[in-house]
């Protein structure tokens, strides 16, 4: 027989860090503190604080996984970034958009590191737009380093069906800059060269970032005398080994909300459901199809900025405990108290009227001091908590595909002020340990593989079993025991304006990381 494995699931939210320890699917111990300025000190503490309330059960932990909102945060604050550079692989096309050019001013004015057009790249069918001009490529790499800027990121076109120039260009970069860290666009994004160019480029811009966060988990997990692996939590709800995942920062931008959808799956006992996890500045909605978070197949904008890569599928609003509320007339957000909220609540001694206030006041949680919020006004507790109920249902509803009634889990520490009637809701369920679902979610998380690719020549069923093995081999080198490998999502789609037979595959699979595998308890 298998023996459950002990996991401890951190994650990182504006307000708050949650920690939990997980048996299994059984949730032995659970926290939520306030998160720090510079976040790793409340990991430090969240972890300190569970190992204590768990005593002799946090023994024989094998695995700390942790989620964060350290890099969306840097790119959104625009603090933190580093200076990238460009290498496009394209000419003599693609050159009246040039890389950066719909970054915000503000933005694009601390990363821009540089930006180089070389000859090269591929059409939409595979064949050699011209070739690369390696000479090209070699000078700009020369020109980088003697700019001093040590990330740089390579895309060319279609890129996604293949990688051969930015491979070889990847190649002479770093024999011209041994210093520079190289980000490619088709290990990231999708067809679109201007969306996955700016994956690539943000991902280089948060290196040093990625970098010195991990090695900070590293620290905290190290400090906590657990004898355990770090993995980093992803944007699909799966993990990556935290070696991996520094590498690829971006793939941890909306790790918190998938964590806390994971989570609600796993709690509540339900696998295709509407999610909405009220956390301490904004409630993020969702939808989960067996068990994982519907993926975006559109662009998303992170700080301004266009992508089209692995992103669940979220609605973000202004709606958390933290959300401060207006009187005349009546406001909901869009500002926040974040982790301030235990400073300057009225429930907690301060002056500002935040969701909490009106939450404690509607006799909806007993929080702090319930004689700070006597003063206020019912009439005006009523109107605001109408309007956050009214906020919550039409976000729920736009994110709803069709009209069939579906359950509504309710999580996060937010998750009072979710209405208990929603139209198109068949009930909404509040499920035990829901206030740390995102800690359970990110402590559940298994590794996972992905193939985007357009395949030619074949048929149907034979590229869809060449993209699965190949996502299997994926997951496989990013951890995971190959014998737990699962199939859970598979797109395929014809693309007629390719000659002879051609189409375009999307396969993930997931599985339990190696070292933590059932058989491996055996």
């Amino acid at each position: 027989m298998s023996t459950p494995m002990k996991r401890i699931g951190i994650d990182v939210g504006g307000t708050n860090t949650d920690a939990a320890l997980l048996d299994g699917s059984k949730v032995l111990a659970a926290v939520k503190t306030f998160t720090t300025a510079d976040v790793t000190s409340g990991v430090r503490t969240a972890l300190k604080e569970l190992v204590a309330k768990a005593g002799p059960a946090a023994e024989g932990v094998t695995a700390v996984m942790i989620g964060t909102t350290h890099y969306t945060n840097a790119v959104v604050e625009r603090r933190n970034l580093g200076r990238a550079a460009a290498i496009r692989v394209s000419l003599p096309a693609s050159a009246s958009l040039k890389p950066f050019c719909d970054w915000p001013a503000d933005l694009a004015a601390q990363v821009v590191g540089g930006v180089h057009l070389v000859h090269g790249g591929h059409e939409y069918d595979g064949r050699e737009l011209v070739p690369m001009d390696e000479a090209e490529v070699a000078a700009a790499a020369r020109a980088i380093r003697a700019a001093g800027v040590n990330a740089v990121a390579i895309s060319a076109t279609f890129s996604p069906l293949t990688a051969a120039c930015e491979e070889r260009a990847a190649e002479i970069v770093r024999n011209e800059h041994p210093d520079c860290h190289v980000t490619l666009s088709s290990a990231l994004g999708r067809i679109g060269l201007l969306e996955r160019e700016n994956v690539a480029l943000m991902n280089a811009s948060l290196i040093d970032l990625a970098r010195e966060t991990t090695q900070a988990f590293v620290d905290a997990v190290a400090a906590s005398g657990l004898n355990a692996r770090l993995y980093i939590t992803q944007n699909d709800g799966t993990v990556a080994l935290a070696e991996a995942a520094r590498e690829y920062p971006v793939f941890s931008f909306a790790s918190g909300p998938t964590n806390s959808m994971r989570g609600a799956a796993l709690l509540a006992g339900i696998e295709n459901a509407m999610v909405c996890d009220v956390g301490g500045t904004t409630a993020d909605i969702g939808c989960l199809v067996n068990g994982f978070p519907r993926e975006a197949n559109n662009v998303v904008e992170v700080g301004g900025v266009r992508t089209l890569f692995r992103m669940p599928d979220l609605l973000s609003i202004a709606v958390g405990g933290g959300t401060i509320i207006g009187s005349d007339p009546i406001t909901v957000g869009p500002r926040s108290v974040g982790y301030r909220l235990g400073q300057e609540a009225l429930v907690f001694g301060g002056s500002t009227v935040t969701s909490t206030d009106i939450a404690v006041a509607s006799g909806l949680i007993d929080l702090g001091d319930r004689s700070k919020v006597a003063h206020l006004d019912p009439a005006f507790v009523k109107a605001a908590l109408a309007k956050i109920h009214e906020t919550v249902a039409e976000s729920v509803d736009r994110m709803k595909t069709d009209a069939t009634e579906v359950p509504l889990l309710a999580v996060g520490g937010g998750a009072m002020l979710i209405p208990d009637r929603i139209p198109g809701i068949s009930e909404v369920v509040h499920v035990e340990h829901s206030n740390v679902a995102n800690a359970v979610g990110a402590a559940i998380a298994q590794i996972s593989g992905e193939t985007d690719r357009i395949y030619r020549d074949v048929e149907r069923d034979e590229a869809i079993a060449m993209a699965r093995a190949e996502a299997v081999e994926s997951a496989a080198r990013a951890g995971a025991d190959p014998a737990t490998i699962k199939v859970i999502d598979v797109e395929d789609l014809p693309l007629s304006y390719l000659p002879g037979k051609a189409i375009r595959t999307r396969v993930r699979v997931v599985g339990e990381a190696a070292a933590l595998a059932p058989e491996a308890a055996e």
